[in-house]
């Protein structure tokens, strides 16, 4: 179990990096923990080493002391809590453990692969560098097949996330199946940008990882550094390439850790003829219903900006709820009421609730007793 402190509850950090109560919070090192209780906002209060925080409930009771080890520290510090029941496998936890730090969502390595599809730049890439950034463009869905439910099925198929379970199930001698799938794509460019001996450029864009507690989050696009956008050499955008693929890697591979049969993630870059945006996804599967469903999904376009969604699925009833940050976008989504209550009517649903609210819905409530969401 990993427990990110929400904020600091009785020493500022920054005091507290002063002082001697701070010392232990070095990554590697464990520190004794006990909690305090549960605060006006049910947030937990634990008292770790020399410092008072605050988290998230994770869901199941903690023994009166324990010890926790520092995983990573900064504005989103994670500790893992050690010596109490966990229902991660020991390998799965490692997996993640190593993953989480590096992990980075999509946008960033959208802008990259933005900025070097263009001629000037393209040319200057070796051939299978090219190659490969096509194979990558390839796997993207675009706008016109997400419309429809096959195309959509087909591109969450792809999005890398059922990778190995495709090919352990693929006949030995079919090469195709991760040809056109999201993971596979990004560990092929991977190969080859480590073959290029590139040195790693760290990003200062963060996205939020795709953790199931946390719900749906909009990814808008990410632009380069003016540094790095004003560029005609290709050399220059190389070590941003490979970070940024490696964190997209990462990242997919912790959604891939915390799946269940129940409950996934999955991340979908979507190629429109302006640019390339993301399309999260949340599908849950209520276990005692077999036709009960829960499906989240969040976008940010730069025509409507960021917008949320949850539809849930009981039997032929359907609810469906929206959020939309910009106040012109809610006109907008409204103006298609009409046409969605026909079509939903037309496949044989019945629609319960229709809504679009201004604003974006809170996504801290807990949904995993794995992770907890930090900011201090």
């Amino acid at each position: 179990m990993i427990i990110q402190p929400t904020s600091v509850a009785a020493l500022t950090w920054l005091g507290a990096a002063a002082g001697a109560s701070s010392e232990g919070w070095r990554i590697g090192n464990v520190l004794s923990a006990r909690p305090l209780g549960v605060n006006q906002q049910g947030l937990l209060v634990l008292q770790v080493g020399g410092l008072t925080v605050e988290a998230e409930a994770p869901g199941t009771k903690l023994p009166p002391q324990f010890q926790v080890r520092v995983l990573s520290v900064g504005a989103q510090p994670q500790l893992e809590i050690l010596g109490t029941d966990s229902h991660l496998d020991s390998t799965v936890h490692q997996a993640l453990r190593e993953r989480l730090p590096q992990q980075n969502g999509y946008a960033p390595l959208l802008a990259t692969v933005d900025a070097l599809s263009q001629w000037s730049i393209a040319k200057q890439l070796p051939p299978y560098l090219r190659s490969a950034l096509a194979l990558l463009e390839h796997s993207m869905s675009t706008p016109r097949e997400l419309a429809t439910p096959e195309g959509l099925r087909q591109a969450m198929n792809r999005s890398g996330l059922f990778l190995e379970a495709q090919l352990a199930q693929a006949p030995s001698n079919d090469a195709t199946t991760a040809h056109d799938d999201m993971k596979g794509a990004l560990l092929r460019l991977t190969a080859i940008l480590q073959g290029q001996a590139i040195l790693s450029e760290s990003a200062d864009d963060e996205v939020d990882p795709p953790l199931l507690y946390r719900g749906v989050v909009p990814q808008g696009r990410l632009p380069l550094p003016p540094e790095l956008a004003n560029t005609n050499d290709a050399t220059e955008l190389l070590p941003r390439l490979n970070t940024d693929v490696q964190a997209a890697l990462a990242r997919l591979e912790v959604a891939q850790l915390q799946a269940n049969p129940n409950h996934w993630i999955v991340e979908i870059p979507v190629q429109g003829p302006e640019g390339a945006d993301v399309l999260q996804l949340s599908l849950k599967h209520e276990p005692d219903a077999e036709r009960d469903w829960t499906m989240g999904f969040s976008l940010d376009l730069p025509s409507l900006g960021p917008i949320v969604g949850e539809l849930q699925l009981r039997g032929l009833r359907l609810s469906v709820r929206l959020w939309a940050q910009h106040r012109e976008t809610v006109d907008r989504l409204e103006e298609q009421f009409a046409d969605l209550r026909q079509r939903l009517d037309a496949a044989g649903l019945f629609l319960d609730q229709l809504s679009v609210q201004f604003g974006l819905p809170h996504t801290g409530n807990g949904m995993s007793a794995v992770f907890l969401k930090a900011t201090v």
